[in-house]
C-alpha cells in the first residue's frame, strides 16, 4: 500500500520521552508481562556474559605456555585436565547463550502479536463508537492499523530487550572489573557516559526527521488507498493521470525524508562506533602498559580486556535498535492519541438514563450546532426540526448543507458542540423526553436501521452479509428481508446463491443490487427509527426507481429521515424539509 519501511541502521535514541510509553503499559497487558521476560532474560544474560569473558581469559591464559628466566619453556599455563574443563564449560555457556537468545526473541514477538492485536481491538472499539477523526482519510487510519502497527516488532523483540541489557551489563562488568582492577574501572566509568551523551544530542535531531518521515508514510499509504478505490470514478472523468501525479509528489516527499533520516542515522553510527572504538583503545593501552611493567597479572588482564567491550555494546545495539523501532512507536503514539481523543458520538454510553426504546418515538432537534475540528464554519448551524412518531421527513438541500452531519449527530458518529437532540415520547406532546446524549450508544443503535449511499460489503457471503443487521436471524425471516427488499432476485442468479461469497466491497454485485443487500439489512433489522442517506444518487433511473417502491414498504409506520436530492423520494415521505435555502 506504500513504500517499503527504511533499513534498520544506527541511529541514537531521541532525548525526549520516556523509552517505555506509559500508555503502551496501561493499554496492552502483554507489554507488562514481555517487560518482566526481558528483565528476567536481561539478568541471565548479564550472568552469562560475565562468566563467558572470565573463561575465556582462563582458557588463553591456561593455553599460554609458561618460560623459564633463560627463555626455556617449562609448560602450558594450566594442566590439560583443566584446561578441558574451561574449554568444555565456555562451550556450554556459548550455547546457553543462544539458547537464551533465540528463547527471549520467539518470547518478544509473540508478546508483539498479542500487543498489537490487542490494540488493533480497542482502536477498532473506538472507532466503532467515536467515530475517526475527521483529519484522517481512511487509508490513514488504515496504514496506521496495519503497516504502523505491524513495526512494533522491531520494538518488542530488539529494542526493549537491548534496552534492559544497556541498564544491566555495563553496571555489571564495571562492578566485576573494579573487583579485578580498579584503575581499568575508573576508565570504563568516565568513557561510558559519552556514548549516551551524544546519543541523546543526536537523538534530538533524528526524532523529529523520524516522525516527519512517518507522517509522510501515513499519508502516502492513506492517499494511494484512496485513490484505488476511486478509480473507476478518476477513470470516468480522466482525472486518473491528476491524481498519479499527486501520488508521485508524495512518494517523493516521503523519499526525500527517508533519505534524510538515513543520513543522520549513518552518520551517528560513525560517532557511536568511533567513542566506543577509542574507549576500549584506552582501556587496552593502560592494561598494556602495566602488563609490560608487570603490574598486572596475565589472566587478569585478559578478563579486563575481554570485557571491556562488552559494556560499551549494549549502549551502541540501543542506538542500532531504536531506529528500526521508531515507525512502530511513532504509530502507537497516534494510535494512543485516537484513544485519548474526546467522544464525537452524541451519546455519551454511561449507561446512567435508560435508553427508551424508539418504536413510537419521534425526535425533536432543538438549535443543533455542528463544526468538526479544525474547521472555520459551521457545517451545521442552529438547525431546529421535529419528527413526529411514525412521520418519514424528507431531508432536501444544497451539498454542505449539513444533511449527512445530522445523520452523524443521529448515528453517534458526530458529537454537536451547541443544541440538543431529545427523544419525545409516543404521543408527541412533548412529555416523556430524553436528552439522546444521555442514552447508552449501543442500545440506542439497536433501535437504528441506516442505509447509507455507499454500503460497504466485506468479503463473505451474501447471508453473512446481510446478518450483520442481526447475526442470530433466521432463514425464513432472511429470505423474508430478501423477499421485501428485491434481493431476492439477485440471489436467484447467483453461483451459489446466499452462500455465494462476495469480494471486498461487493465486487460481483452493481450498485444497485448492492443497495438491495442495505436495504436488506434495514428489514431484517426491523428497527422502528430508519435513517436513508443519499440511497440512489448513484443510481440510474430504473434502479432508482426500483429501490424506492422497495424502500417505501421500509418506511411505513416507522419514523424516518429520509437525506436525498432525488424527488421522487417525495411520493414516499409525509414532507419535505429544505436546509440552506431551496435545493
Amino acid at each position: 500500500m506504500a513504500s517499503p519501511a527504511p533499513p534498520a541502521v544506527h541511529a541514537p535514541p531521541a532525548a525526549s520521552g520516556p523509552p517505555v510509553d506509559p500508555r503502551l503499559l496501561r493499554t496492552a497487558s502483554a507489554v507488562r508481562r514481555h517487560l518482566v521476560v526481558a528483565a528476567v532474560c536481561g539478568v541471565a544474560a548479564t550472568g552469562l556474559i560475565l562468566a563467558q569473558a572470565w573463561l575465556v581469559s582462563r582458557v588463553v591464559a591456561g593455553a599460554t605456555p609458561s618460560f623459564a628466566l633463560d627463555g626455556a619453556v617449562t609448560g602450558p599455563g594450566a594442566g590439560l585436565g583443566t584446561l578441558a574443563g574451561l574449554v568444555g564449560a565456555l562451550a556450554v555457556v556459548a550455547v546457553a547463550r543462544a539458547l537464551l537468545s533465540y528463547g527471549a526473541e520467539a518470547a518478544a514477538l509473540r508478546s508483539a502479536a498479542r500487543a498489537k492485536s490487542q490494540l488493533r481491538m480497542q482502536l477498532v472499539r473506538r472507532l466503532a463508537v467515536t467515530g475517526a477523526d475527521p483529519a484522517r482519510s481512511t487509508g490513514e487510519v488504515v496504514t496506521l492499523a496495519t503497516r504502523g502497527l505491524d513495526a512494533l516488532d522491531d520494538y518488542f523483540a530488539r529494542y526493549l530487550p537491548q534496552l534492559v541489557l544497556a541498564v544491566l551489563v555495563p553496571v555489571a562488568v564495571l562492578v566485576v572489573v573494579g573487583g579485578a582492577d580498579w584503575v581499568s574501572a575508573v576508565v570504563i566509568g568516565v568513557t561510558l557516559p559519552l556514548i549516551p551523551l551524544f546519543m541523546a544530542l543526536v537523538g534530538m535531531h533524528t526524532r523529529a526527521r523520524t516522525d516527519r518521515d512517518w507522517r509522510l508514510l501515513s499519508r502516502l499509504g492513506g492517499h494511494f488507498l484512496d485513490v484505488v478505490q476511486g478509480l473507476p470514478t478518476l477513470a470516468l472523468f480522466r482525472r486518473a493521470q491528476v491524481v498519479a501525479g499527486k501520488v508521485r509528489e508524495t512518494t517523493d516527499e516521503h523519499r526525500h525524508a527517508t533519505m534524510g533520516t538515513l543520513r543522520v542515522a549513518f552518520l551517528s553510527a560513525f560517532v557511536l562506533e568511533l567513542l566506543a572504538t577509542l574507549a576500549v583503545a584506552l582501556v587496552a593501552v593502560e592494561v598494556g602498559l602495566r602488563l609490560l611493567y608487570g603490574d598486572l597479572d596475565y589472566a587478569t588482564a585478559l578478563f579486563v580486556l575481554v570485557l571491556a567491550p562488552e559494556a560499551y555494546l549494549p549502549l551502541r545495539e540501543v542506538g542500532a535498535r531504536f531506529h528500526a523501532s521508531m515507525e512502530g512507536v511513532a504509530a502507537a503514539r497516534q494510535v494512543f492519541d485516537e484513544l485519548d481523543r474526546p467522544a464525537t458520538g452524541a451519546p455519551g454510553g454511561t449507561g446512567a438514563v435508560p435508553p427508551p426504546a424508539p418504536a413510537g418515538r419521534g425526535l425533536v432537534v432543538s438549535g443543533l450546532t455542528v463544526r468538526h475540528p479544525g474547521a472555520t464554519t459551521d457545517a451545521l448551524s442552529g438547525l431546529s426540526l421535529r419528527l413526529e412518531p411514525g412521520e418519514s421527513v424528507l431531508l432536501r438541500g444544497p451539498s454542505g448543507a449539513g444533511k449527512s452531519t445530522l445523520l452523524g449527530v443521529l448515528l453517534g458518529t458526530v458529537a454537536p458542540t451547541g443544541g440538543r437532540v431529545t427523544v419525545c415520547g409516543p404521543t408527541g406532546d412533548g412529555t416523556d423526553l430524553a436528552d439522546l446524549a444521555g442514552l447508552d450508544l449501543d442500545a440506542w443503535r439497536r433501535g437504528v436501521a441506516w442505509v447509507p449511499q455507499h454500503p460497504h460489503l466485506f468479503a463473505d457471503t451474501v447471508a453473512g452479509n446481510v446478518r450483520l443487521a442481526d447475526p442470530g436471524a433466521s432463514g425464513a425471516a432472511l429470505a423474508a428481508a430478501a423477499r421485501r427488499s428485491g434481493l431476492d432476485a439477485v440471489v436467484a442468479r447467483l453461483p451459489h446463491g446466499w452462500d455465494t461469497v462476495l469480494g471486498e466491497g461487493g465486487a460481483q454485485l452493481s450498485s444497485g443490487e448492492r443497495q438491495r443487500v442495505a436495504l436488506a439489512r434495514a428489514f431484517l433489522r426491523d428497527a422502528p427509527l430508519v435513517l436513508l442517506d443519499e440511497p440512489t444518487a448513484h443510481l440510474d433511473p430504473d434502479s432508482a426507481g426500483a429501490v424506492r417502491e422497495a424502500a417505501a414498504d421500509l418506511l411505513r409506520g416507522r419514523t424516518a429521515l429520509v437525506v436525498a436530492h432525488d424527488a421522487g423520494w417525495a411520493e414516499h415521505t409525509h414532507r419535505t424539509v429544505t436546509l440552506g435555502g431551496p435545493s
